[in-house]
């Protein structure tokens, strides 16, 4: 009972720094996992996996910055304008993937660039050898599923979930810039 009571005054003590390591560990997992599908399972990612790729890619180091400021004593101010920096790119994000999904699931039409028909491939004479050399990945075809739910799908889930926990950060950095101001 006492090593519950512990745990919870440190999660309420180091909310920030608890939150911000949690968004750099879990979306440097996601991208990890996109790339084992990329590199090692040899799932290629389409244009619109590829754009979902780079909410992580900011998270990240702001997340790595926000846990050293956490406990290296930052401002308050700086720890609430970052989580709502990854707050805000993490639903912008889920957006993102909740279209992609979309378009996977035929719901709505996606890019013409990943998934539209191919207009020019240029002069007839060398139409053959334009043809063997495109690989074009479809952003509206899944390329796999777990559960029904794609790789987008997916990333909709995680980005809402990072959205909250930096949500959660920025909220009890809040509270201690109420308790020091």
């Amino acid at each position: 009972m006492k090593k519950s009571s512990t745990l919870q005054t440190l999660l309420l003590q180091r909310s920030a720094a608890v939150a911000s390591f949690l968004i750099a560990f879990s979306a440097a997992a996601t991208l990890a996992g996109a790339w084992f599908f990329q590199l090692v399972i040899g799932l290629p990612p389409c244009p619109l996996c590829l754009e979902q790729r780079n909410a992580f890619y900011v998270s990240i180091p702001l997340a790595a910055l926000l846990c050293l400021g956490a406990n290296h004593g930052a401002s308050s101010k700086v720890m609430i304008a970052g989580f709502a920096v990854i707050a805000a790119v993490m639903l912008w994000n889920a957006g993102l993937s909740a279209y992609h999904a979309g378009v996977e699931w035929k719901f709505w039409p996606g890019p013409a660039d990943c998934s539209g028909p191919i207009n020019s491939l240029g002069s007839a004479s060398n139409m053959l050898k334009q043809l063997q050399d495109i690989r074009i990945v479809r952003c509206d075809e899944a390329a796999w599923r777990f559960l029904g739910i794609s790789l987008a799908g997916y990333d909709v889930l995680v980005s809402l979930f990072l959205a909250a926990v930096a949500a959660w950060g920025a909220q009890a950095s809040l509270a201690r810039h109420r308790r020091s101001g």
